[in-house]
């Protein structure tokens, strides 16, 4: 038997026609999609600059003009110094192995890790050497154990905790989300432990954990002034970032860390512009802000216009002379100060018997730090290796002349030099306030200063690092993408855990 016909739908009677017609047109529009921005100002061409940079491109497509001013060299920080015709690393010498976005960079430009040369290291408190690092791994670790019991175990676990948390800015970001502040980024990562990781210090985090005194003065100490020149009363958050690099492999980039800037910028074709950023002052045009970016550049002064600006330098008033016009309500100067770090690299004989070897041939160390002991003069000091390490490449025997970086809070006169060196050939010295002052620091730089006008700088004072610096130039670069297009559900969510699992 075959099926009944199916029903046809019925026709809407006439009269409803009309009606229905209205309806529809005294529905709203659908909002059309806002258009990409125009043009671009990034303010400085370090790691920041670069990063930002590129993440822009890559959200806002190749099509926007990109503008990166630089008054000094690209690559800011991870400068190197020439000695004997070879380039080596002045600062920002190594990068931890978790740092994803470093890794991504490197593999994109087509750059190599560096060769690794083995070296021991070692801390001095002034008068003798209170741990020494030797050849054999498990004697390495019965000493720690002799002098310390476990907290090196409790500081590793302490350490992989925070590491672990970390680790999910990898997935937020890859699914597109973003947050409008540090105490949101921080809170999104480890809830309110992270936050308050920046208000008290890794002396009193590591205490509480079981940690013992000895070793917070001996070892924490010092890896925390060979990293950032400052004492224990460093924040835990900064302080774990830097103790996960003192005890996981690390690595560089073999011809220099700055190369990841220059070949980024490349990549993005961004127009570098060489002058000194003095301004910004907010204009209207057609509803939307518009910022004018003064600078003074070799040819004179200058300004141009630009519908989004990310600035990477420091706004703190020790370190720009920043001026902001138009803004209502004013951008204040942000608080806190820098901490002074001088940098000297020297190509000389080490004076061993300084630190109890009077044969220099019988030294072993190619790193030294140091405890917190107010007669010593310098933080930190180790025997580089040029930024190209070829296979036939070998280190200087300790009675050999060699490229030596010493790092001091303030530059070293002759005696100190002499005191370290039993003779020299050069000394070649780099002054600049590299860190913040941690215990300086009351409350977290903003990330939005207006509508389209971003500052990534103010991740130093959570932790300063080349990976906490990526990881801020991709919060920025979708913080940015996310404002502009209204992605509201893409900034500042709770619960992206679990968020980001249904969204597999």
């Amino acid at each position: 038997m075959a099926p009944p016909p199916a029903a046809l739908p019925l026709p809407l009677p006439l009269p409803l026609l009309p009606a229905l017609a209205a309806l529809l047109a005294a529905l709203p529009a659908a909002p059309a999609a806002r258009a990409a921005p125009r043009s671009i100002a990034v303010v400085g061409a370090g790691l920041g600059g670069s990063a930002s940079a590129y993440f822009l491109q890559q959200h806002f497509g190749p099509q926007v003009q990109l503008d990166v001013y630089e008054q000094a060299g690209v690559g800011g920080r991870l400068a190197t110094v020439t000695v004997n015709k070879q380039q080596y690393e002045s600062r920002g010498a190594s990068i931890h192995a978790l740092s994803l976005h470093m890794q991504d960079f490197v593999k994109i430009l087509g750059l190599k890790h560096r060769r690794e040369v083995a070296g021991k290291s070692a801390i001095f408190s002034g008068e003798h050497f209170v741990l020494e690092e030797t050849d054999w791994y498990l004697l390495n670790l019965f000493r720690l154990w002799w002098h310390y019991g476990i907290s090196f175990l409790r500081l590793q676990m302490w350490v992989e905790e925070v590491m672990e948390k970390f680790m999910r800015i990898y997935k937020y970001q890859a699914h597109g989300y973003a947050f409008s502040s540090l105490e949101e980024l921080l809170r999104s990562l480890g809830g309110e432990a992270f936050v308050n990781m920046t208000q008290r210090s890794v002396a009193e985090s590591l205490l509480e954990v079981g940690v013992t005194q000895r070793f917070v003065d001996d070892v924490i100490a010092a890896v925390l002034r060979s990293s950032y020149g400052q004492s224990v009363l460093v924040p835990a958050f900064a302080g774990a970032m830097s103790l996960a690099g003192a005890q996981g492999s690390t690595w560089a980039v073999e011809g220099g860390n700055k190369l990841v800037c220059s070949g980024l910028l490349k990549l993005t074709k961004a127009n570098v512009i060489s002058a000194r950023v003095t301004g910004i002052s907010l204009h209207s045009s057609e509803g939307r802000a518009l910022y004018q970016v003064h600078y003074e550049s070799p040819e004179g002064q200058g300004s141009a216009f630009y519908d989004l600006v990310v600035l990477t330098t420091p706004l703190h008033p020790s370190r720009s002379n920043f001026t902001f016009d138009n803004f209502d309500p004013p951008i204040a100067d942000l608080p806190g100060s820098f901490q002074p770090s001088v940098t000297s690299v020297v190509h000389g004989y080490l004076n061993s018997s300084y630190f109890g070897f009077p044969d220099p041939k019988l030294f072993p160390f190619t790193s030294i730090l140091t405890t917190d002991t107010p007669e010593l003069f310098f933080h930190a000091m180790d025997n580089i290796c040029p930024v190209n390490v070829s296979a036939a490449f070998r280190r200087k025997q300790p009675q050999e002349a060699a490229v030596w970086r010493v790092l001091s809070p303030r530059p070293l006169d002759k005696p100190q030099l002499k005191t370290l060196f039993r003779s020299y050939y050069s000394v070649q010295v780099a002054e600049w306030p590299t860190y913040p002052r941690y215990d300086a620091a009351k409350a977290l730089p903003p990330v939005v200063l207006h509508e389209s006008l971003f500052y990534l700088g103010g991740v130093e004072w959570v932790a300063s690092s080349m990976e906490m610096t990526a990881v801020a130039a991709k919060n920025v670069a979708l913080l940015a993408y996310n404002r502009w297009h209204q992605q509201l559900d893409k900034i500042d969510q709770k619960d992206l855990m679990h968020k980001v699992k249904t969204e597999l």
